[in-house]
Order: structure tokens, then sequence, then C-alpha cells
């Protein structure tokens, strides 16, 4: 069971999107909040798996609220379904530890599908966006600013080749059959990755990989 909490201010979307999850059993809407400091306090309190929340809310932010969940419920993927298509706010939703960014047009399959790979910790981002979120990077990209050199030197290159994989999004069960590796492997490599670079998830370790330059060694 996949216990979910839903944070958007708008009551009509919230309704929309509860009676499409309670079609699938595996999913159960724990709670729901108007604000982003209701959010966070149901949050504490219910300490669901997934939180889907908006980015454009009054009073605190929904970067605000996604930043403090970040501390206060580490555990839980906060999946970000909003309506803003600006590479800044992807970059900022996924620097203060989203799981995933989805856009609020998305179809119902998707995401459903998006809510089991945030639920399983793997990444997700809306198709569109993913292009804007490498641009934006490249531009931003300078190996030589303080710890991106060093940090990424301490990689093995078995960890760069996972680096790379997680960069384009990919599962460890897809990661372990194209490096001929066993999912347990795999795992081991991830955790290292994320202490030696002192992240907390893979999406922040694939926007590590582009502004890095990690991929031009692809």
């Amino acid at each position: 069971m996949i216990r979910i909490l839903l944070i958007d201010d708008h009551s009509l979307f919230r309704t929309g999107i509860r009676l499409l999850l309670q079609r699938y059993p595996e999913f159960e809407i724990v709670g729901e909040a108007a604000d982003g400091l209701e959010g966070i306090k149901r949050a504490r309190a219910l300490a669901p798996d997934v939180i889907l929340l908006d980015l454009n809310m009054p009073g605190l932010s929904g970067l605000a609220t996604l930043q403090l969940l970040a501390q206060d419920v580490p555990d839980c993927a906060v999946l970000v379904l909003t309506v803003s298509e600006d590479a800044e706010d992807l970059g900022q939703a996924l620097q203060a530890g989203a799981s995933g960014y989805l856009l609020k047009n998305v179809d119902g399959d998707a995401l459903v599908a998006a809510i089991h790979k945030v639920a399983a910790g793997e990444a997700t981002i809306a198709d569109e966006m993913t292009g804007k979120l490498v641009e934006q990077f490249r531009r931003r990209s300078d190996p030589a600013a303080p710890g991106g050199r060093g940090q990424r030197d301490r990689l093995t290159q078995r960890e760069r080749e996972i680096v790379q994989c997680l960069a384009r999004g990919e599962s460890n069960k897809l990661i372990a059959r194209n490096l001929d590796l066993s999912e347990s492997t795999v795992k081991i490599h991830v955790q290292n990755i994320l202490k030696k670079l002192d992240l907390s998830s893979r999406v922040q370790v694939a926007v590590y990989a582009v502004e890095h330059g990690l991929l031009d060694e692809a």
C-alpha cells in the first residue's frame, strides 16, 4: 500500500486526483491540505510514503514547503505536480529534494506510473521538461566551482558510469542489466555516490551530473 498526501490549494483539483487514485487498490489517500503550513503539519503526523505537492500556493510557497518537508519527513518522496513549465522552478524543486516533477496536464496513467516510481526510490521528470533541465544546467555548469571538481574526482570509474545512468533516469534494475551487475551491488554504489557527493536523492545526482559535465564523459 502506498500512502499519499495531497497538498494543493485548489479543492477541485484535489478532488479530481483523489477520485482518480481511489480507483487503484494499492493507493491510500491519507490526507489533504490546502496550503503549505497545513501540509507540513499533516506530513509530520501522517508520515505518508508520497506527497503530491503544488508549487504555486498562497502563503508559504510550494518551494519553501518542499524544503521544510525534506527536513521534517526526509523518508517521504515528494512529487511536484504543477502548471509551471519554468526551468528555474524545476531546477530549484529538484535541488530542494523533490523526487519528481510533473505538469498538471499529465494523463492519469502517467501520474500513476510516476507515483509508483518515486515510491520505489526512483526519479521522474515530465518529458517536456527534461530538455529544459539539461539546457539550464549546461549554461550554469562550472566544473571549477568550489567543491565541484574535488567531489567529482572522488568517484570511481564505475560510480561515474552509474551517475550517468541515474542522470538518464534509469532504475536500479535497468542499471544492473546494462552494466552486468546485481541490483544489490547497484544499490550499494548509489548509496556510496550519495555519500561522496553529499546529496540526498537520485534526482539531485542527475542534476549534479549535468551541472558538472559528467554526461559529457559518456
